[in-house]
């Protein structure tokens, strides 16, 4: 494969990763202005619960692009086995955070229906 091909690679893995930087970025600043517009209309503890909700999707989304990035690098890129090893490693703890971070905001399991709680 020629140079442009790792030239081109790397830089769709940038722009991934500015990507998925924006996107948290902007979830959060997103759920601050949400936030303060509805300052005084909702209660504290409906504002706290909301922002915590969008910042939160925007985190996961933003990691969804991370990982893209992650894995196309390693991939197209940097194929040894350290860096299978450290995809592995990345792809394992990404995971569950988005699993604790859909927890958190769901109250629920991800396999289990809109209805029912994460105790059922």
């Amino acid at each position: 494969m020629g140079q442009w091909f790792f030239d081109s690679v790397n830089l769709l893995v940038h722009v991934l990763e500015a990507v998925g930087i924006v996107v948290i970025l902007g979830g959060f600043v997103y759920a601050t202005v949400i936030y303060v517009l509805h300052l005084g209309r909702w209660t504290t503890h409906q504002l706290y619960l909301d922002y915590r909700r969008r910042s939160v999707r925007g985190l996961i989304l933003g990691l969804e692009f991370l990982v893209a990035a992650d894995i196309i690098k390693t991939v197209a890129v940097e194929y040894t086995m350290d860096s299978v090893i450290m995809l592995a490693i990345i792809i394992v703890i990404r995971t569950f955070l988005v699993f604790a971070l859909h927890l958190e905001i769901e109250g629920r399991f991800p396999w289990v229906s809109e209805g029912k709680s994460a105790e059922e």
